[in-house]
């Protein structure tokens, strides 16, 4: 996994799972913490993510909250918003351009 960008939008590559959440929970909390407004989390190069990466999200997510933010999710991959529609926390998560559940390809 690498996450490159800044306190207001970070660009997450590889997979995110039980191996990498401590070091993306680090970058997550940071950026949170550091910045002001929307954190842009880019999704695009995201090969991949388990239990444990997707808590890490909700983890970053009611972070931003306590801080007045919002963590906002950009070019979320089709698996992965089938995952997110299916945990019905794509009504709970800000997602760029949204997801049309009924457009998802059935699995």
């Amino acid at each position: 996994m690498h996450i490159r960008g800044d306190h207001a939008e970070l660009v997450v590559g590889g997979r995110l799972d039980v191996r990498s959440a401590a070091d993306a929970r680090t970058v997550l909390h940071s950026a949170l913490d550091e910045g002001v407004g929307d954190l842009i989390l880019d999704l695009t190069e995201l090969d991949s993510w388990d239990a444990t990466g997707l808590g890490v999200i909700m983890g970053a997510h009611r972070r931003a909250g306590r801080a007045g933010r919002r963590l906002v999710l950009r070019g979320v991959p089709p698996q992965m918003q089938r995952l997110l529609v299916a945990t019905r926390l794509h009504r709970i998560l800000a997602i760029e351009g949204g997801i049309a559940a009924d457009s998802l390809p059935r699995v």
